[in-house]
């Protein structure tokens, strides 16, 4: 017998509350009344929905609401079988929370299917209906914590994931996206934690393993993160976030090698992401694989031609490649597309210095220095003033680097190289070492070193931090610089074997990320040289108005004592030692191409001549005789002569072994290509030498001087009288204490020209006989092997271990 129980009495259910609070409840009711209303064929249908039987769902549902269109149990499972098909479930959700408008489930049904049509607004006020009737309902204040988070309302989202894991601590799905929410407001530590209570509840959670990492990585505790980025792969190796995450750190470690594997693991899956071809061209980069990084970088740019970041790597590559005028596009590219990215403007500067346009690679140094005064684009722009003979501006770059940021190594380093441009060498080790002490991984700042004095074997504990320097993984860029002064270390103590071992691991270094020397263009090149300036183009050019500068040119190979021949001359006082200026070398592809397609005329010379003289004067002030040291500028003498008739040109000459062996063992910029391979060096040589014998049989007798650097170091006095009269000055003894000039040098010989002449780098290569096959050619003297008393030595052309 079924009594009416009064809404005021005790519930039969035995809860001890009263009816109307329990199951006489208005929800109680409604729940009920639902359940009344639930067609037979209902748990058959959830029997198909747990089975995954979706389609025989789908129609099954289908037909039944044919005839129970209110039915809001039947909308449901037909939108769950749409959703599981991958179907429009949007219609069906929008039934069932119509036909159920105090179910709270269908309500935030509905507002995950308004979500992923992007009606976020839609979305959120079902969610919130959804907890309007049911307030403890975790799920639903998940999703709406989801919704805010697509609306940027980050703190509402937090507060709603907050919510959800109170509501349900053991909910790791919410915990997990508090911990997403939580990084993007700059939260790691407390997003790190949520995340672990996430894993703690669902071990295999990949997406927690992956988002965890990133929150190590913001906290910069980045070994840890890369492992949790592993093991996010080991439970799904095809996770897209987990793949890009590790790939990132890796690069971060400088651990390009495996970061790349992973770029390529991700292109797999995301061919078209523009971001990832760019990121895997700077670890093939980092490889020295400059090629394949340039090829990366292309495909990233063809995908995302609006990224100006991407357009700047792919100059990076390009100046990699020695590729300098296709780099300046990109640069400027990347400058049309952000013209406020001081990056850019950096680079383009950078490139047009190695084109010897340094005028205008200091106006784009200058420009990025005023978008951002930052520490590297002022020492950058140092760099380029130091060039231009703008010692003081230089100096007042690299002080405000360091006032911005005093233990900023690379500015250290750069107030260093200045000291020793000055003959400061006392102060430069002392910087280096400075520098040094602020970042004890900053290679270039411990490889200074050496440059400032001559070693000995009491610095052997220098020569234990580098090797534990170099044994360290790093970029072949940064292992070089160490590598090229052990050998130099080495060397100076008379350890030779073990100095060319140093200096042939650098050079093949070198290699691997900067382009081959191409033979064919350099004799192609100079070829042209010779057809076009001939005897009938030299004079056609000659300029009939003469400046009222008298330049003196030194040239020949570097390495040949063209620093120390400056030297001598700068130190008269009526003498200003320029260095080396790249004005020819870029005049002289203008100059090429006009004779070539208009002719040539003496205007044109002229021109250039004028031209010429304002950079003397910006650099000379009121002194008439100007020494440019350019030692390629060999390459230039019809040119120059014709424009300058009354120019005084000395050709430097130096054993051709000896000058070859001194270059294989510097570190030459990408310019110098040849330098780093010793049958490229014997190639090299023999090209200039044909230039020059070509200039002699051209230029009239008396424009150049030949000078032995053996000769000036045996006899100085003898030959620097004769320099001084050749350059039309009267003699001035300080020419012969040019050692202690105060002037700013800025060669690889800055330590030698401030040293008295020695001898002891004539012959040198017989030192290193045994490893210089390739260059014994160059000089028949060679044939007579090393000197009486010298050690027995390998076999000429062995190499040793590197």
């Amino acid at each position: 017998m079924n009594a009416r129980i009064g809404r005021n009495e005790a519930c039969a259910c035995g809860s001890g509350r009263k009816y109307k609070k329990c199951c006489g409840g208005p929800e109680a009711v409604a729940a009920a009344a639902a359940r009344a209303a639930q067609p037979a064929d209902v748990p058959a249908l959830l029997e198909l929905l747990r089975t995954g039987r979706h389609a025989e769902l789908e129609s099954r549902a289908a037909a039944l609401l044919a005839t129970q269109r209110e039915s809001g149990i039947l909308w449901k499972l037909l939108s769950a079988a749409r959703h599981a098909q991958g179907k429009d479930a949007l219609a069906a959700l929008e039934n069932a929370a119509r036909c159920s408008p105090r179910d709270a489930e269908a309500h935030t049904n509905l507002g995950n299917g308004l979500r992923a049509r992007g009606r976020l607004a839609e979305a959120a006020e079902a969610h919130r209906r959804a907890i309007a009737l049911n307030g403890d309902y975790a799920e639903a204040h998940n999703n709406l914590g989801s919704v805010q988070r697509d609306l940027a309302q980050l703190e509402a989202a937090a507060a709603s994931y907050g919510r959800a894991v109170a509501l349900k601590p053991e909910f790791a799905l919410a915990q997990h996206n508090l911990g997403i929410v939580l990084r993007e407001l700059g939260r790691p530590e407390e997003a790190a934690k949520a995340h672990r209570r996430a894993l703690s509840l669902v071990p295999d959670f990949a997406d927690a393993h992956a988002q965890l990492g990133s929150a190590l990585r913001d906290l910069g505790r980045l070994e840890e993160a890369v492992g949790c980025f592993r093991r996010a792969l080991l439970m799904e190796p095809r996770h897209v976030e987990a793949l890009r995450h590790i790939a990132d750190t890796l690069l971060l470690l400088q651990r390009p090698e495996p970061a790349a594997e992973h770029y390529r693991r991700l292109l797999a899956l995301r061919p078209d992401d523009g971001e990832v071809h760019s990121n895997l061209g700077s670890c093939l980069r980092d490889l020295g694989q400059m090629q394949a990084a340039c090829e990366a970088f292309e495909r990233a740019v063809g995908l995302r031609p609006d990224a100006a970041g991407m357009h700047s790597n792919l100059g990076n590559a390009l100046y990699d490649l020695g590729r300098f005028e296709e780099a300046v596009a990109s640069y400027r590219r990347a400058i049309e597309l952000e013209p406020g990215s001081a990056r850019a403007h950096s680079n383009l500067g950078s490139a047009l210095r190695e084109l010897g346009r340094l005028e205008e690679a200091e106006a784009s140094l200058e420009r990025a220095v005023a978008l951002d005064p930052a520490v590297e684009l002022l020492t950058n722009l140092a760099a380029v003033q130091r060039l231009l003979g703008r010692g003081e501006q230089a100096v007042e770059k690299v002080r405000r680097a360091i006032e911005l940021d005093p233990a900023a190594a690379t500015a250290i380093v750069a107030r260093a190289e200045l000291a020793v441009d000055r003959g400061e060498f006392s102060a430069a080790e002392a910087l280096y070492r400075q520098a040094f002490a602020q970042d004890a991984d900053f290679a270039v700042a411990w490889a200074g070193i050496p440059a400032t004095r001559r070693m000995t074997r009491e610095d052997a504990s220098w020569l234990m931090q580098a090797e534990a320097l170099a044994a360290r993984p790093r970029p072949p860029r940064a292992e070089v610089s160490l590598r090229f002064a052990m050998g130099k270390y080495l060397d100076d103590i008379g350890e030779y074997d073990a100095a060319f071992a140093q200096y042939f691991k650098a050079n093949e270094l070198v290699k691997t990320y900067r382009p081959a020397h191409d033979r064919r263009l350099l004799e192609d090149t100079f070829d042209f040289v010779r057809q076009l300036y001939d005897e009938e183009w030299i004079e056609a050019a000659r300029a009939r108005t003469r400046i009222a500068r008298r330049p003196v040119f030194v040239v020949g190979m570097p390495r040949s004592g063209t620093s120390l021949t400056e030297q001598i001359l700068a130190s008269h006082p009526a003498v200003f030692g320029a260095g080396e200026l790249s004005f020819w070398k870029s005049a002289s592809a203008r100059v090429g191409v006009t004779s070539v397609e208009s002719g040539v005329t003496p205007e044109l010379s002229e021109s250039l001549a004028a031209e010429y003289e304002r950079l003397l004067a910006t650099l000379a002030g009121d002194r008439a005789w100007v020494v440019d040291k350019m030692p390629g500028n060999f390459a230039h003498l019809g040119m120059i002569h014709a424009a300058l008739p009354q120019a005084r040109i000395i050709h430097m000459q130096r054993n051709p072994i000896d000058t070859c062996l001194s270059l294989y063992f510097q570190n030459f910029h990408v310019a110098h290509s040849y330098a780093n391979d010793l049958d490229d060096l014997a190639h090299y040589y023999d090209q200039y030498a044909g230039l020059m014998s070509h200039w002699r049989r051209v230029l009239p007798p008396d424009a150049i001087l030949e000078v032995p650097y053996e000769g000036l170091v045996a006899e100085p006095e003898l030959w620097s009288r004769r320099l001084v009269e050749f350059a039309g000055l009267p003699w001035d003894q300080a020419c012969l204490e040019f050692h202690s000039t105060e002037r700013s040098v800025r060669t690889f010989s800055r330590w030698q020209v401030r040293q008295k002449i020695s001898t002891r780098s004539v012959e040198r290569w017989r030192r290193y006989a045994a490893y210089i096959g390739p260059l014994l050619r160059l000089d028949p003297a060679a044939a007579d092997g090393p000197p009486p008393g010298a050690p027995i030595v390998k076999e000429a052309g062995a190499r040793p271990a590197a």
